[in-house]
């Protein structure tokens, strides 16, 4: 919707709206129409052909340390319990 112009002086505050507008079309284009993907089998195989041979290295790397991260408050922990039982009397 375009909005039309205030010419009176004493006129509302809003702008009048022709509600009647169209955007210009464009014309069509001359380029020649890229082949797409069929299905989304073909779109997913031609995304890691692409990328994921790239990424894998990278991603590999960060889910180790990750785990390694995960893995070391855990074994401390386990540590900590075995030593207080090896600490506490046992009845």
């Amino acid at each position: 919707m375009k909005s039309l112009p205030n010419t009176k002086p004493n006129a509302r505050k809003f702008p009048l709206i022709d509600y009647h507008y169209h955007a210009s079309m464009l014309n069509g284009s001359s380029a020649p129409c890229i082949q797409t993907s069929k299905s989304l089998r073909d779109i997913t195989r031609d995304y890691f052909d692409a990328e994921a041979d790239r990424e894998f290295i990278s991603e590999a790397a960060v889910f180790t340390a990750l785990i390694v991260i995960a893995v070391v408050p855990i074994a401390t922990g386990i540590s900590a319990v075995l030593h207080l039982l090896n600490v506490l009397p046992l009845f």
